[in-house]
């Protein structure tokens, strides 16, 4: 892989050892997928924030980078594994939320911005059509492709930071043209709603793996696009797809000779009823992407005037950027749940809590059983908060 003069000198330590790691997982990474350069970033995005998936290791390797390094260009973070100003009303361990604030800590003194989110598009980090980034959430990366039109690989956690920190990344993979162009066409029929995208999101993922979908039939806004991506990069690590008419990059793809998909309402049904029981929960958790201000102000309508089962927690999770914008909704869906800010389901001790947790994302359940040992139950917002009103 060529390396300019400056690249050179990281490499070799002249700019201290914590560029010089970076630039050693970079390089690491651009021999791997013979990437034969690297390429300047716009904006770099974090995984491998919550003390629960990087445990002391994580910490280790923080301490390591953040000693004389700083991120070169605008870096977000995940969702970590707490409510900064909440985990005691989420029964989140003393010990696991002072671990957890350290994190937090050497993140900000490698001058990452410190909020929290899987939806950095819907707060301060919006890349733009042919942006070229590093990002490592796998549902914000694949909307920041197919939505937005910017370019990322599905980078790792410590790859990212990397890339954060040298303001570059290896050029390869969905950086380049002929990778972005679709390898199966997925004709859809009867989906409607944020519910039957994410079923319809998984069922793709399932049956395509790491393809690139491009879909007809369907006309998703964005916060259907938002959970639909999600559940295709849980299940089948899809980081791209196009969807005709409505997605920057859908316009005059090639799909002749493409293999054709058939997705309708008995595939959907086929995967509620596979990946969710039918048993009740003690946990319901909406917000796996985050919530948008949108649907933060539809679920207040939703449970305005109800009073929900006391043997039952909610959380509402999304952004503290989000919860910003929508005050009133914010105070309303505290009366009757709990607004969990920065984390989420799949990322906090719930293990520890919870036995059944109930969700509208296919994505959180893919992930419950084996993150957090949970049996998952998978239904629709207005069904799952029906159900204990």
């Amino acid at each position: 892989m060529f390396l300019s003069r400056e690249e050179e000198d990281i490499l070799a330590g002249e700019r201290g050892p914590g560029q010089q790691r970076a630039m050693e997982l970079l390089v690491a990474l651009g021999r791997i997928y013979d990437a034969k350069h690297l390429v300047p970033i716009t904006s770099a995005h974090l995984s491998g924030v919550s003390y629960k998936t990087i445990g002391e290791g994580g910490i280790d390797f923080l301490i390591e980078m953040s000693m004389d390094s700083k991120v070169k260009v605008p870096t977000t973070l995940n969702p970590m594994g707490m409510d900064a100003e909440r985990w005691k009303e989420m029964r989140i361990p003393e010990s696991f939320a002072n671990r957890q604030l350290v994190i937090m800590e050497r993140y900000a003194a490698l001058g990452v911005s410190t909020t929290c989110s899987c939806t950095p598009y819907l707060t301060e980090n919006v890349p733009r059509q042919g942006d070229t980034i590093a990002w490592a959430e796998s549902s914000a990366l694949s909307y920041a492709n197919s939505v937005l039109g910017a370019r990322t690989n599905r980078e790792g956690g410590p790859g990212a930071l990397a890339a954060a920190i040298l303001g570059r990344t290896p050029y390869y993979g969905l950086h380049l043209d002929e990778n972005r162009a679709p390898t199966v066409v997925v004709e859809v029929d009867g989906v409607e709603g944020i519910f039957d995208h994410s079923l319809l999101g998984h069922a793709v993922g399932q049956s395509t793996g790491g393809s690139v979908p491009y879909f007809r039939g369907i006309a998703p806004d964005k916060d259907e696009l938002k959970i639909m991506a999600a559940a295709m990069a849980a299940a089948g690590s899809v980081a791209l797809f196009h969807v005709e008419g409505s997605t920057p990059e859908s316009d005059g793809q090639d799909l002749e000779g493409l293999d054709i998909v058939h997705i309708g309402r008995k595939d959907l049904d086929e995967v509620r009823s596979r990946i969710g029981v039918e048993e009740e929960p003690d946990l319901i958790a909406l917000g796996c992407p985050h919530l948008s201000v949108r649907e933060m102000r539809e679920l207040a309508l939703i449970t305005k005037g109800r009073k929900r089962s006391p043997n039952v927690e909610v959380w509402f999770c999304t952004s503290r950027s989000t919860a910003s914008q929508c005050p009133e909704e914010v105070a309303a869906l505290n009366r009757f749940g709990n607004v969990v800010c920065d984390t989420c389901m799949i990322v906090a001790p719930i293990e520890g809590t919870h036995r059944v947790t109930a969700t509208n994302s296919c994505k959180a359940c893919s992930y419950l059983p084996g993150l957090c040992s949970q049996k998952v139950v998978c239904r629709s917002a207005p069904q799952l908060l029906e159900m204990i009103s």
